[in-house]
Formats: structure tokens, C-alpha cells, sequence
């Protein structure tokens, strides 16, 4: 079975609480296959609608590390709930013997090889968000939306 962030199949838990993020592939996967839908965000205690969140210094993998924190565009640093999401994420995936995960193109949580660079510019580097980041030590295959 596949998990896939849950906004990219139209469920309205991305940060702006729209269905913006719906992806016309996804959709069309989960006709055909058994996909888990999961937000790594919600899962970590974080409201819906929210303020955008970025990591700064560096990628979700860092995030994991203590070397990065996720930061909202406030300001206010919300690195302890992407870890509590990130970790909610992996006992799913676990539980449900998970070995895909389709994620959120550029999310800090979901990303899959780009993120956002932190500077709520709009500009991307390489690397994972977090709970991607955890997936991936853990043996889950990640594959971006935009490789569908």
C-alpha cells in the first residue's frame, strides 16, 4: 500500500485550508490503487488554516538532526510539531506497512527531493521535509507528486 499527503487527493488540510493542492493524477491513483491519505501537519497539532511554514538552515533531514528549525512565516518556530507529525507519520506507515509515500511537492513536511529555502520567497533547494525526511530513513520509498 502507498501513503500520500492528503491535500494532493483534495482533503483540506494544507496550510491555506483550500483544495488548491489537488492533484488530478493523485486522484486519478487513488481510483485504481489503496492510498493511505495522511497530514503530517494536522498529525503534529498544527490548526488548519495556518501561516505558511518554511525550514531555515537547511532540510528536513537537518530538521531531524537539530542542525535546521521550521519557522512560520510569523516567525514563530513550529519545528516540535513537525517532529511530533513526522513521528505520527512513520507509526501509520508502520502500521500499514507502507512502502511508498507520495508526497507535497516543496512542503516542509511532505517534500520530496525540494523544498523551500526558508526565505518565504518562493525559492526552492534540494532535499526533504521532514516527515519525507523520516520516511526515507526508515526504508520508504518517496516519490513527488510531480513524478506521477
Amino acid at each position: 500500500m502507498k501513503m500520500i499527503s492528503a491535500c494532493l487527493l483534495g482533503i483540506r488540510c494544507a496550510w491555506s485550508g483550500d483544495e488548491r493542492y489537488k492533484n488530478e493524477q493523485a486522484l486519478e491513483l487513488f481510483q485504481t490503487e489503496r492510498l493511505l491519505p495522511v497530514c503530517p501537519e494536522q498529525l503534529g497539532g498544527l490548526a488548519t488554516p495556518r501561516p505558511p511554514q518554511e525550514i531555515q538552515g537547511g532540510t528536513g533531514d537537518d530538521v531531524l538532526g537539530g542542525k535546521a528549525r521550521v519557522f512560520n512565516s510569523a516567525g514563530t518556530d513550529v519545528t516540535d510539531a513537525f517532529i511530533k507529525g513526522a513521528r505520527e507519520v512513520l507509526k501509520i506507515a508502520l502500521l500499514s506497512d507502507i512502502s511508498v509515500f507520495i508526497g507535497k511537492s516543496g512542503s516542509p513536511a511532505c517534500g520530496c527531493g525540494q523544498i523551500y529555502d526558508g526565505s518565504f520567497a518562493g525559492r526552492t533547494v534540494k532535499g526533504d521535509g521532514v516527515a519525507a525526511a523520516l520516511l526515507r530513513r526508515n526504508g520508504i520509498k518517496l516519490i513527488s507528486e510531480e513524478d506521477l
